[in-house]
């Protein structure tokens, strides 16, 4: 007799699933089109990209919220502060380097030093939350599984680190993202019985 689905994957599980490997496999495949290069005949897809990605780059803090609250609410909460800082800051830089710069490029504006300035210091606040948080939930699954939250902890925080250096650029950012999509589901699969144990209470 066969399985049936919610027999092999559990509801809790599925969704802090979808939800944490689901932002970065859309960040990742976005960020194939984003350009090397801010250049006046690339500067509207640079703007436009950056806006598509505004509602997008915040949700990579429920991967490790999710699964660190998963297992433990104290460090959920810690994870959950970092992945607000995350998000806060990391937008100021989407909307700063990414929507700013490329609609002052296309109108042959000047100022793009000062925002790149700018954004680069607040990304930077951001991306570090964002380790922190993923590096929380890492630990979290690591508690709970052993050594098995090994390949998932070295591809998460590859992915955080990567992000935080290449941005969503081809090819290092784009492969970050993946590797945060392919690390948070090798965490989860490592932590789903503690996962569905803690929704059962």
């Amino acid at each position: 007799m066969t399985a049936t689905y919610d027999q092999m994957v559990s509801r809790p599980t599925l969704n802090i699933l979808v939800a944490a490997v689901l932002p970065p496999v859309i960040i990742g495949v976005l960020g194939i089109a984003h350009p090397p290069h801010l250049t006046q005949d690339v500067s509207l897809l640079w703007r436009n990209l950056h806006v598509v990605l505004l509602p997008i780059f915040p949700l990579l803090a429920l991967g490790p919220w999710l699964v660190a609250k998963s297992i433990d609410e104290q460090w959920g909460r810690i994870a959950f502060l970092l992945g607000w800082v995350y998000a806060s800051f990391y937008t100021a830089l989407d909307v700063l380097a990414g929507i700013g710069a490329g609609g002052l490029k296309n109108e042959g504006k000047s100022g793009l030093g000062v925002l790149f300035s700018l954004a680069s210091s607040l990304g930077e606040i951001g991306s570090i939350a964002f380790i922190g948080a993923s590096a929380i939930a890492a630990g979290c699954v690591i508690r709970v599984a052993g050594w098995k939250a090994s390949p998932g902890t070295v591809l998460v925080l590859a992915g955080a680190f990567g992000f935080r250096e290449e941005h969503v650029f081809w090819p290092g950012g784009v492969l970050s993202m993946f590797a945060l999509a392919i690390g948070w589901a090798l965490l989860i699969g490592a932590a789903s019985v503690r996962i569905e144990a803690v929704a059962r209470r």
